[in-house]
């Protein structure tokens, strides 16, 4: 017959061809839809929490707040009523709400760095301060205080000191590490450069003041939110909003970066500039907190755990709950810090003694399961 033999079929449909890289993500993330609608529900649960604990801890404090004049004091820019007294509403707007906000956005932040770093290191142990943005950050603030800035200055050091700890991480790790894996150098290079601004911070502490200097600086390396201010939220809320909208866009890359190097790239995700682009944002939360708050520690390292157990390892779910978890968190801890004694307790003594035994049972119950 006119035309040869015709070539043998190979059993192959359309619906057989290979998914593009985007939907082979899906199919591998996404579970059933009874599992969707588990992880919406959680979503939703932790906003209710984040907004019941943000309207209770405004009612918490020396000065006596009940419900009703919170939320008449959170209203009455919108409604223009004005029946809160001037005392009220002077601590309301000067104290109350800044510090609380200011605890809302330093836990989601430090949580939503924490989370990201543990998706991009592929380590659930990593924390944010891996690369040395906190020490940095101590370093700066305490540099800071000892050359008597202020304290708007005492926070722009501070800040600027732990971006430039990181960026002196990533430079060493891109020096050192051309024959080594690129991961394990860099993080390598964040315990150097950590270690090192913390002998820096030692060195500044042995030069200052005994009297006046180096208590200020030990009580702020402490961490706490006692002397936060509506000026100090400005800065914070900037960083916040960068910071966090680039991890919530990068966020399905981490589902990708969670496959390894090799599979990301045959997925098409350019994994170094993923990577460094992850980590700035990250950085960016981390430095920013750490200056407004001082050294908060356990929060970016225990939140994601607890958020992990709730919505899974999705990072698409995964960072908005660990960021919403967080700021709850956050603020419920800073009440206790500010109520249970009858002077204020600094944040980071309360969040290593509920973060250290809740990080074991969280292991125990992880070995248990495997």
């Amino acid at each position: 017959m006119a035309g040869g033999p015709r070539p043998e079929s190979s059993g192959h449909t359309a619906a057989d061809a290979p998914a593009r890289p985007a939907e082979c993500v899906r199919r591998v993330v996404d579970g059933a839809p009874a599992a969707r609608r588990r992880k919406v529900l959680v979503l939703a649960a932790l906003t209710v929490l984040v907004a019941a604990s943000f309207l209770f801890s405004l009612t918490l404090g020396r000065y006596d707040m009940d419900f009703g004049q919170v939320l008449a004091l959170v209203a009455a820019p919108f409604s223009g009523a004005a029946d809160a007294s001037a005392a009220d509403a002077n601590v309301f707007l000067t104290i109350r709400l800044p510090r609380v906000l200011a605890a809302l956005v330093v836990g989601a932040a430090l949580s939503g760095a924490g989370c990201a770093f543990q998706g991009i290191f592929k380590n659930p142990m990593v924390s944010p301060d891996l690369l040395g943005a906190s020490a940095g950050a101590c370093f700066g603030a305490a540099l800071g205080i000892l050359l008597s800035f202020g304290s708007v200055g005492v926070e722009v050091a501070a800040f600027v000191a732990g971006v430039a700890a990181v960026l002196v991480s990533y430079g060493l790790s891109s020096v050192i590490g051309r024959r080594m894996g690129g991961v394990l150098v860099l993080v390598l290079s964040g315990l150097v450069v950590g270690n090192l601004f913390q002998a820096f911070t030692s060195a500044v502490k042995f030069l200052a003041d005994p009297n006046s200097q180096l208590p200020e600086i030990t009580f702020w390396l402490m961490g706490g939110l006692s002397s936060v201010r509506e000026g100090d939220l400005v800065g914070l809320l900037a960083a916040f909003a960068v910071g966090t909208v680039g991890i919530m866009v990068l966020r399905w890359r981490l589902n990708v970066m969670a496959l390894g190097d090799e599979e990301a790239l045959s997925l098409g995700v350019n994994v170094k500039r993923t990577r460094l682009a992850v980590i700035s944002c990250a950085t960016l939360l981390t430095s920013a907190s750490v200056a407004v708050a001082g050294m908060v520690g356990w929060v970016g390292l225990i939140v994601p755990h607890l958020a992990r157990f709730l919505v899974g390892s999705d990072h698409r779910v995964l960072v908005p709950a660990s960021m919403l978890l967080g700021g709850a968190f956050l603020m419920l801890v800073d009440d206790v810090c500010r109520s249970v004694y009858t002077t204020e307790i600094p944040l980071s003594i309360l969040t290593a003694i509920l973060g250290a035994p809740l990080f074991v049972y969280l292991v125990c119950r992880q070995r248990r399961t495997l």
